[in-house]
């Protein structure tokens, strides 16, 4: 295929290349020509010009990439609660230290009977944030919606019901744990 498109090509060019030789004594007059220059370059007496067209070229396209990036804006900052009003940032407070209490009650009931439970939360939780982290996006294009507020609140909320879940699950088979064991001591 490839081939027959060159091929084409070149029949469609065919007598208007120019296929003339050149004259006689071309090649002693380029030569000659070339003799010349390279000595008239070489002689000392005549001050050499400096070429300024490909230094203010570059000069050129440095100062146009530095005022593209001094120009380009930066991202606004997201928004959060706290940016929303003074009792919002009472509110984002109370839902971080409630859930960083959590956290670290959970942590403290690690083991390898509860490791599966903790890494399900936290999968949960990782996913929560990535919601909430989407939100302040939606937050900061829709100019503190109200709607966008209340999924924020409601996405804290679900955080410690779930912190909360977990740790009721891990009592909860703490507890079968214990009346197994006591159950297989008095037999």
């Amino acid at each position: 295929m490839e081939k027959d498109l060159l091929d084409n090509l070149f029949e469609d060019l065919k007598g208007q290349f120019d296929t003339e030789e050149p004259q006689q004594g071309h090649e002693e007059r380029f030569i000659s020509k070339l003799n010349r220059k390279t000595n008239s370059q070489g002689n000392t007496n005549k001050t050499q010009s400096i070429n300024w067209k490909p230094l203010l070229a570059i000069a050129a396209s440095v100062i146009i990439c530095l005022s593209i990036f001094v120009t380009i804006p930066n991202d606004p900052e997201l928004l959060d609660l706290a940016s929303v009003s003074p009792e919002m940032s009472s509110t984002q407070d109370f839902f971080i230290t409630t859930i960083d209490n959590e956290l670290k009650k959970l942590n403290e009931e690690r083991s390898p009977l509860t490791e599966k439970i903790i890494e399900d939360a936290m999968l949960q939780l990782k996913l929560l944030e990535d919601d909430y982290n989407q939100l302040k996006i939606d937050l900061t294009e829709s100019n503190e919606d109200q709607r966008v507020i209340y999924a924020m609140i409601t996405n804290f909320q679900s955080r410690i019901q779930i912190l909360n879940t977990v740790l009721e699950q891990i009592e909860n088979v703490k507890t079968l744990k214990s009346n197994t064991d006591e159950n297989t001591n008095t037999i």
